[in-house]
């Protein structure tokens, strides 16, 4: 599965995909409200209600199916404004919580992610319509997961940061296909 080209493309478009280790407050990985919601089918919310001076302006990100099920191929699309090339020496901040239980917590070369996807790196500035399909495993533990995607540039200047919420139910519940 490329999950962490899910994860990253969500740093990007996303970066949640898309709490910033070291850099941002405990507070920034607090529930969004709706005015951060990124517009598109995804349960993407931006981190920060100022997103002038991120240097990569989402405009769009959707994934199909919505919500992403266990076992099933995804499908995302985004649509982004790059203000400055994306060059190797990007990274990404990715925190995978299980409810409260941190799963991952880790930083990512961002253009080595993102070729998993296929997209390579530099990413020239300019809009970019961008898309994608990762196999989603089949079974992933019922729960409620928390992704945090924080992208930053070669020089540490802020790319853009997403989060999400996805719900695995358990099998029988509704919204599962057995």
């Amino acid at each position: 599965m490329k999950f962490s080209a899910v994860a990253c493309l969500s740093a990007l478009a996303a970066p949640g995909l898309s709490a910033s280790i070291g850099v941002s407050k405990l507070h920034d990985f607090m529930p969004a409200t709706g005015s951060l919601k990124v517009p598109g089918e995804s349960p993407a919310e931006f981190c920060h209600v100022d997103r002038d001076g991120d240097l990569v302006q989402v405009q769009l990100l959707s994934t199909d199916p919505n919500p992403v099920k266990a076992g099933k191929q995804v499908s995302v699309k985004a649509t982004l404004d790059i203000k400055r090339a994306v060059t190797k020496g990007s990274y990404v901040k990715v925190v995978i919580k299980y409810g409260l239980i941190q799963l991952i917590s880790t930083t990512a070369d961002l253009c080595e992610q993102v070729s998993n996807a296929g997209i390579k790196c530099p990413i020239e500035a300019g809009k970019h319509q961008i898309s994608f399909q990762a196999d989603m495993p089949s079974i992933i533990p019922p729960g409620t997961y928390n992704v945090f995607a924080d992208a930053y540039g070669e020089d540490d200047e802020h790319l853009t940061c997403m989060r999400a919420t996805v719900n695995f139910p358990r099998p029988g519940e509704l919204g599962l296909e057995l």
